[in-house]
C-alpha cells in the first residue's frame, strides 16, 4: 500500500471516508473503524507513529461521543459517533501519511491536470508545515522569555490570538519571500513545461482503489442490516 499511487491513495481514503461518515450503526460503525486499522497495518506506519498522530483525534472522538451518549441517555449511541469520528479521521490520517508531498505534486499535474503553479505552492505548503509548527513554539518561549505568558493554568490561552496573529504575519511574510524567489528560478507557468517523473497508474493501484470500494460497499451493506 505504501508503494501506490499518490491518487490511487487519496481515491481509497476517501471511499473509506465516506463509508465510515454514512455508517449510522455500531456495527457499520466498527467494520468501518476495523477496515481503517487494517489499512494502517498494510501501510507501513508503525503503531507508535500513527498513535502519536492519532492521539489528538483520539481525545475528540472521545469527547464528542460521550457528550451525545449524555444528551442523547443512549451509551450505544454515543460509542457509535466515536467510532464514526475515529474511522473517518484515521483514514485520512492514513492515506495523507503514506503520500510523498514531491509525488502527490506530479500526479497532480500530470493525471488531474492541475496548474503547476498551485502544485508547487502546495508543495512548498506542505513542506513548511513543520517549520511552522518550530516557530509557534519558539514564539511561545520568547512571550515567556518576556514574561508575557506567566498566567497558570487555563488562562495561558490568553496569549492564543496573539501568537496566531505573529505566526500568520510571519507566514505571510515568507510566502511572499518565497513565492518570488521561485518565480525567480523558474517555477512559474510556462508553455514549455513537462513532467520530469512521470507515473502511470499500475495493476496494484486499480487494485488497492477496487478494494476500497469492496471495503465501502461492505459498511454500507453492514449498516443496512
Amino acid at each position: 500500500m505504501a508503494r501506490a499511487h499518490p491518487l490511487a491513495k487519496l481515491a481509497s481514503g476517501v471511499l473509506v471516508m465516506l463509508a465510515a461518515f454514512v455508517s449510522l450503526d455500531l456495527a457499520a460503525a466498527g467494520v468501518a473503524l476495523l477496515a481503517v486499522l487494517a489499512g494502517s497495518a498494510l501501510s507501513g506506519i508503525s503503531p507508535s507513529r500513527l498513535a502519536m498522530r492519532s492521539a489528538p483525534l483520539a481525545l475528540a472522538a472521545c469527547g464528542i461521543g460521550a457528550f451525545n451518549g449524555l444528551a442523547a441517555g443512549d451509551a450505544l449511541a454515543g460509542l457509535t459517533v466515536a467510532l464514526r469520528l475515529l474511522a473517518v479521521g484515521l483514514a485520512g490520517i492514513v492515506a495523507l501519511a503514506t503520500i510523498e508531498p514531491t509525488e502527490l505534486a506530479d500526479a497532480l499535474v500530470e493525471h488531474l491536470r492541475a496548474p503547476a503553479r498551485f502544485a508547487v505552492g502546495a508543495l512548498a505548503t506542505l513542506h513548511l508545515l513543520p517549520l511552522f509548527a518550530r516557530e509557534w513554539d519558539v514564539r511561545g518561549l520568547a512571550r515567556r522569555a518576556r514574561g508575557v505568558d506567566e498566567l497558570p493554568g487555563p488562562l495561558a490561552l490568553v496569549s492564543f490570538p496573539a501568537r496566531t496573529f505573529g505566526l500568520l504575519v510571519g507566514a505571510i511574510r515568507r510566502a511572499t519571500s518565497l513565492a518570488l524567489a521561485m518565480d525567480a528560478r523558474g517555477f512559474g507557468s510556462r508553455p514549455c513545461r513537462t513532467i520530469a517523473r512521470p507515473r502511470a497508474f499500475a495493476a496494484r493501484d486499480a487494485v488497492l482503489v477496487a478494494i476500497a470500494a469492496a471495503l465501502a460497499l461492505s459498511v454500507a451493506l453492514v449498516a443496512r442490516l
